[in-house]
């Protein structure tokens, strides 16, 4: 959908924020926290942003955007490019973070990861859920929305690393807390930090989201297998070093794709039968098991598994 810039506004050093509005007006589509929407830019690439607004609000989405110069040009291009009453082009909200209830939440973001943990807060706000976070980054002045934060109190801990050290996860996560979920997004050493400290709590406690791959080591070799896209009715091989997806793209095949590396969640498709080696960063390990779905982008049949039966 068309959608214009409302506003842009500078959120901390190095961190803008985009207010996009319809541009033929009316109401946006439902979303809920912890859900991203990808954001065509004029350069010809599409890149995925949560959605840090009031979910509740259905007339306006804000997007978080950390200018990465050794990036891939996305943000280089928004901060460079995108400007108030600029029109861009905006997917429908998807959500692999989805925020389940519980009596209480732990919230811990490290720099931009706190784009999709404020509606998450907003949220728990409104369904008067406990909760805390803790929010770190590199320091004061790099880390967005802490104004908009101030206001809940000691309820929120902001912890910039050259005034602080290491955000204390050991006093956060020590004990293991029954009826508490912990919800993480930010870089992979402070997600494999909470994962290490969360060793000892009930499976299923740490939700994450990342912005960039997790390193995946394959099961072996990769093999040669099929797969039946039944929905078209084609059925096709996928060799050794190729994607389910390329493969479906050098068929004739439509299939949704952003990130290409299996962290946007675009891709996925249905599982009708077979089994497959997830190398994603998303689904979890509840998911993967289900073995009713797979990101076609990174993902390939398990080993001794020479079909795979796809809903494309």
């Amino acid at each position: 959908m068309q959608m214009i810039v409302h506003e842009r506004r500078d959120e901390a050093d190095g961190v803008l924020s985009l207010s996009l509005v319809p541009a033929g007006g009316g109401e946006l589509p439902r979303w809920t926290p912890g859900a991203h929407v990808d954001v065509v830019l004029g350069n010809g690439i599409t890149r995925q942003y949560s959605l840090c607004s009031d979910p509740a609000d259905r007339y306006r989405w804000r997007i978080g955007v950390l200018r990465e110069p050794r990036g891939r040009g996305g943000s280089e291009y928004v901060f460079d490019k995108v400007h108030s009453g600029d029109i861009v082009e905006v997917g429908a909200p998807r959500n692999h973070f989805e925020l389940a209830r519980a009596d209480r939440y732990v919230f811990v973001a490290g720099g931009i990861g706190i784009t999709p943990i404020l509606p998450m807060i907003t949220h728990a706000e409104r369904e008067g859920a406990q909760w805390t976070l803790l929010y770190g980054g590199r320091t004061r002045t790099s880390m967005a929305f802490t104004e908009e934060l101030a206001h809940h109190g000691d309820r929120v801990t902001i912890a910039p690393q050259d005034e602080s050290g290491l955000l204390d996860l050991a006093g956060l996560l020590g004990t293991a807390a029954p009826g508490t979920l912990v919800y993480a997004c930010g870089p992979e050493p402070l997600l494999g930090a909470v994962a290490d400290r969360m060793r000892g709590w009930q499976p299923g406690a740490l939700r994450v989201e990342r912005f960039a791959p997790l390193a995946v080591e394959p099961a072996g070799a990769e093999e040669a297998f099929e797969v039946e896209f039944h929905a078209s009715g084609i059925t096709a091989v996928v060799p050794p070093g190729a994607s389910i997806l390329s493969v479906a793209e050098d068929a004739g095949i439509i299939a949704d794709w952003s990130c290409r590396e299996g962290t946007c969640g675009s891709c996925e498709a249905p599982l009708l039968a077979g089994r497959a080696e997830h190398r994603d960063s998303l689904l979890s390990e509840e998911e993967r098991e289900r073995q009713d779905a797979m990101m076609i982008c990174v993902s390939r049949a398990e080993r001794g598994c020479s079909r795979l039966r796809l809903d494309l």
